[in-house]
């Protein structure tokens, strides 16, 4: 679609939007009077960063069910985030929403290729977490047979792609890690007895460097996707084959970016925070919501002939930011350090720690390679001067560094957790 087409789309469902959160939902009508804006003063695209933001604390002060614009009866599925900061965020569907979802699903799954001949194995979480039902609806929007594998028993999972002949694989990306190295415990072949030939991944950041090592340890190509509970679950944005950014459904998830302290945009291919409004929503529209995601964002056209905006993978989160001695470090980056380094796995921990009247100290942890490991105690300490002299240059402080024994660090069958710190445990 020409943008001015979809400009002029954007605008009409913006403005529909609005008025009916507005009528609809004593929070943003309050919030709007606040703000000194009523629905009919949109007039233009411009005027979307007139409206106010929405945050996470605000869907929690209005749990489970204060910003719906449809009556509960309507509502035909819930689902929610974990909750582990809180209540639960909550993300209620409309039969129409749910065929919404389905829809963006489907593209998300055309941008990568798949089709009715294709067998995807998810193994993304089934039940109130969004991505296993996510995706299971967009393979069956295109016309592909779904394993409904859910999470864990890795060695299951292994046999049964082999068996059922799986040519997608949808997971974490650190959980396809996981399925790598299990396939390597069981002697079986990735190349010569698994048929993958395309994996879409999500649910959490992951570099261009662990792109790199799935692929070598899969045997696939790999493709980012983006999504999230508030705006509808996966499906937000995804990568096409060329891998130049993540296209935005922007027809329904209006995107902007800007400074996470002023609230100020910021221009295109700039990094900021990513901030959406739902412009198709039924059962609970949200305007202007702070994702807490750090990206860049280009509308420049892209080279597959598209013409909705791109998105940058997620370069980290504006509140995963850890403060060590003054110093504004991202766990984001680390990975990209640890990643470069020869003879390093892509299974790490970040530890933080506030010793009694002492400076805050941190420490990563990496696992070896199995060839690295065998190798022997110099060139297993030749590699840590290496990568604590790459994590210093990087970070601007001096980290402690342990190079572990390989399958020693603990594996997730969801999100990896990466940060262990101390000095919120009071320890």
């Amino acid at each position: 679609m020409p943008r001015q087409d979809l400009e002029r789309l954007q605008l009409e469902r913006l403005r529909a939007t609005a008025d009916l959160v507005f009528h609809k939902v004593p929070f943003y009508r309050q919030s709007f009077d606040a703000a000194g804006i009523r629905p009919e003063d949109i007039r233009s695209l411009g005027d979307l960063a007139r409206l106010p933001l929405t945050t996470k604390k605000d869907l929690r002060d209005n749990y489970p069910f204060g910003l719906l614009t449809v009556p509960l009866d309507a509502i035909v599925r819930l689902h929610a985030s974990s909750g582990t900061t809180g209540k639960p965020t909550v993300g209620p569907y409309t039969a129409r929403d749910l065929a919404t979802w389905g829809e963006v699903m489907a593209r998300v799954y055309a941008s990568a290729g798949v089709t009715s001949r294709d067998i995807v194995h998810n193994a993304y979480g089934y039940g109130l977490f969004t991505g296993g039902l996510g995706f299971h609806l967009g393979a069956e929007q295109v016309g592909a047979a779904v394993v409904p594998a859910s999470g864990g028993l890795s060695k299951r999972q292994v046999m049964l792609m082999e068996d059922f002949g799986a040519t997608v694989l949808t997971c974490t990306p650190s959980y396809s890690l996981v399925l790598a190295e299990t396939a390597l415990e069981l002697g079986v072949d990735v190349r010569s007895r698994l048929r993958l030939r395309a994996g879409i991944f999500g649910a959490e950041p992951w570099t261009e460097a662990m792109r790199q090592e799935i692929e070598a340890k899969l045997h696939l190509e790999a493709f980012d996707t983006f999504g999230l509970t508030e705006m509808i679950g996966p499906g937000v944005a995804s990568e096409c084959p060329r891998h130049d950014g993540l296209h935005i459904a922007e027809d329904h998830f209006l995107p902007e970016v800007i400074d996470p302290d002023s609230g100020a945009p910021v221009p295109d291919g700039e990094v900021g925070e990513l901030v959406f409004t739902t412009i198709t929503r039924e059962g609970q529209p949200l305007i202007r919501y702070r994702t807490r995601d750090r990206i860049r964002l280009t509308r420049e056209p892209c080279a597959c002939g598209r013409t909705l905006a791109r998105m940058s993978k997620v370069l980290g989160r504006t509140d995963d930011m850890l403060i060590i001695r003054g110093v504004n470090v991202y766990p984001f980056n680390i990975e990209s350090v640890v990643l470069a380094v020869e003879g390093l796995e892509p299974h790490y921990l970040i530890l933080i720690d506030r010793p009694k009247d002492q400076l805050d100290e941190i420490e990563v942890w990496v696992e070896a390679s199995v060839e690295l490991w065998n190798s022997g105690e110099y060139w297993i300490r030749e590699t840590e001067k290496k990568l604590h002299k790459s994590l210093a240059d990087a970070l601007g402080l001096s980290p402690r560094v342990k190079v572990a024994e390989p399958h020693s660090i603990q594996r997730s069958e969801g999100k990896a957790r990466r940060i262990i710190d101390k000095r919120e445990l009071g320890s």
